[in-house]
């Protein structure tokens, strides 16, 4: 079965390879074809992916390409993590973003649809390409923002592409850790939203919903990532456990002050951490693994520091810096090739699951997954205040998707004004002035 790797040269393509290489059973991926832009960093990925198939007799075979479609002809799956414009693009987009006191998180608020601004048109050509050269393969979204980029891939591909996120997964695995749940996969997580804008309203087992009992607990509830990042009163009141990136919402003036007082942005810091790691690739004598591990663990444990100093939650606990995306991919992939049945949390295309929105949408909600793909499981209506902000938000993507349809600028400023995030329409006006200075992948809005 062959996989190709569309930003192939991405620094988290280890992780995937990794979980590959912990698969024997009939059917698995024995080729993986690594596809991206930039061949010095196709080349530095290789390496690190050869020393951890070192010992490993039937690793997939792995080859690299800069040649888009003929990394897609013959593909069984194909996992897009592709970034436009690299994290110098997400490097902009926090600071002009930031210049305007608004929010630049590359996938919240005004970075996040300049992200999406730029990305969608590449993605689409992408979904384009599938279609015509690779019609029976199945794509697994990662890029930025997971759901916005998912929705517009869907136009061209339907159902067989389905996006992925390791947030949903991480929360409920803190969830059933404190709760004291023995195999957290025989656990049920009601979770529905947006991706990055999601809420578990229950946990069960065997049938019985566990959540109340954290919250009757506040010592507990208070323990782990989320009850340290919004606080137990918040989450009582709430009487659900929001997905970590809706403390951008809840905290929004805190989380700005924060980041506009941080020595680095997140995307700054990445840049050059990683720029260190692929200048370190060069040297032929490099320990490459080795070289990937260190950055690795410095990247995840600084994950959300501004938010987490804000909250005054201290350093992330080490059950939570082992990452989880590339384990999701690989349930997903095993569950659809080998008809592996399985619950897993995914972003796809609502089917009325969600009542609130229309059957094209695509929101992130447990899916049933088989071999004809993933399956939303009807949910229970959010409360106001969560289905007024995926309303509000999804309103945003549509405008997005628009704009990158259109190329209309008067569309795109629509787009960051109607963000509850952006304050004020003159504000969106001069983001998108800024953004297209910093952008050639936005000279498309006239």
């Amino acid at each position: 079965m062959k996989l190709t790797i569309l930003g192939g040269g991405g620094f988290r393509v280890p992780l995937v390879y990794g979980a590959l290489l912990t698969d024997h059973a009939e059917g698995r991926v024995t080729e993986v074809v690594l596809h991206d832009l930039d061949d010095s960093r196709l080349h530095a990925v290789a390496r690190v992916l050869d020393e951890q198939a070192a010992d490993v007799p039937d690793a997939p075979k792995v080859t690299a390409t800069t040649d888009l479609d003929e990394a897609l002809r013959g593909a069984d799956f194909i996992f897009s993590a592709i970034r436009v414009g690299g994290l110098e693009g997400r490097a902009n987009d926090e600071r002009v973003a930031l210049a305007e006191g608004v929010l630049g998180q590359e996938t919240v608020g005004a970075g996040g649809i300049a992200y999406g601004l730029r990305t969608v048109p590449v993605a689409v050509d992408i979904a384009q390409r599938v279609a015509r050269l690779a019609p029976d393969a199945w794509v697994i979204n990662f890029t930025n923002p997971a759901g916005l980029v998912t929705e517009a891939m869907s136009r061209h591909l339907g159902d067989r592409v389905i996006g992925i996120c390791d947030s949903p997964v991480g929360l409920g695995r803190r969830i059933a850790r404190v709760l004291g749940v023995a195999n957290p996969r025989e656990a049920f997580i009601d979770y529905v939203g947006l991706n990055h804008l999601g809420w578990v309203r229950g946990l069960r087992v065997a049938g019985r919903d566990e959540l109340p009992r954290l919250f009757a607990d506040p010592d507990l509830l208070g323990s782990f990532e989320e009850g340290k990042l919004f606080g137990v009163d918040w989450l009582q009141s709430l009487g659900a456990i929001p997905n970590e990136y809706l403390h951008y919402y809840y905290f929004n003036r805190e989380a700005v002050r924060s980041y506009q007082a941080a020595e680095k942005t997140r995307g700054a810091f990445l840049h050059d951490q990683q720029a260190r790691f692929y200048e370190e690739m060069q040297r032929p004598d490099a320990a490459a693994l080795t070289a990937w591990d260190r950055t690795r663990a410095e990247r995840e444990a600084t994950y959300m520091s501004e938010n987490r100093e804000t909250a005054g939650a201290g350093e992330r606990d080490a059950d939570d810096l082992s990452g989880g995306y590339e384990k999701v991919a690989l349930a997903l992939m095993r569950a659809i090739a080998r008809d592996e049945r399985t619950t897993l949390i995914l972003n796809v295309r609502n089917k009325g699951a969600l009542a609130v929105l229309d059957s094209e949408a695509v929101i992130e909600v447990p899916c049933l997954v088989d071999a004809n793909g993933a399956h939303p499981v009807s949910v229970s209506p959010l409360p106001d205040h969560a289905t007024g902000l995926v309303c509000s938000v999804k309103a945003v993507e549509r405008e997005v998707l628009a704009a990158a349809e259109s190329g209309s600028r008067t569309t795109a400023v629509k787009a960051f004004a109607l963000h509850p995030l952006v304050d004020s329409v003159n504000v969106a006006r001069r983001l998108v002035e800024g953004y297209s200075e910093v952008h050639p992948g936005l000279a498309y809005l006239k």
